[in-house]
């Protein structure tokens, strides 16, 4: 299962990078987000909204195989995320192009990208508090993931013209930090079977004797 966790976010990585060189000329990736590649009326849209929707799946799919170690808090949150960025998918972003548009689709996305951003945020900070020992490398990612969510948060609202590479920055982070726990997820035993292995190695061990 983690493997198909990571060739999700590789594909959705691809179909990100893949959706920004089909905009025309006048869209700029340092300019424009992410979500503004997959608005309404935009030629070949559906790209970067596939970039979402198996974004959302893989992170769908590791929430089932990581809970043990996210924890009852954070797991719950990350299967908002994962919903929250399928929904970011579905309803579009408006186009930076002057073309129509609904304005209430694009409201709809706002939302949903907020959430995306809110659980990722939170979630990522309730795993790092849950690390146990000799974890030091990954809590310094997680405040390094925490910290640039909210500096870009910031960026992306108050510095014009850096939305699009704020954005990507983020995703960035996101694609790797996702990538690293589906490892973690697949090299660490669940607690209960943990657990299971030491029943049985002890009533081996009571048999044996």
């Amino acid at each position: 299962m983690a493997a198909v966790v990571l060739a999700l976010l590789a594909a959705s990585a691809i179909a990100v990078v893949i959706a920004t060189t089909l905009m025309p000329e006048s869209y700029s990736w340092v300019r424009h987000s992410i979500s503004e590649s997959a608005g309404q009326g935009v030629q070949d849209a559906w790209v970067a909204r596939l970039g979402f929707l198996l974004l959302g799946f893989a992170v769908l799919l590791l929430a089932g195989i990581a809970a043990p170690r996210w924890g009852p808090l954070a797991t719950p949150l990350f299967r908002l995320y994962g919903i929250s960025m399928i929904a970011t998918a579905a309803f579009a972003h408006k186009p930076w192009l002057d073309v129509p548009f609904d304005a209430f689709e694009d409201f709809l996305h706002s939302v949903t990208a907020n959430a995306v951003g809110f659980t990722f945020t939170v979630g990522v900070l309730l795993v790092a508090l849950r690390r146990g020992p000799g974890t030091t490398a990954a809590r310094v990612f997680d405040g390094i993931a925490v910290i640039s969510a909210l500096v870009i948060s910031m960026m992306v609202v108050n510095v014009a013209g850096l939305a699009g590479l704020a954005q990507r920055i983020m995703f960035g982070i996101g694609y790797v930090w996702f990538g690293l726990e589906a490892i973690r997820a697949a090299r660490t035993p669940a607690p209960h079977s943990s657990a299971m292995l030491e029943t049985r190695s002890a009533a081996e061990s009571a048999v044996a004797a």
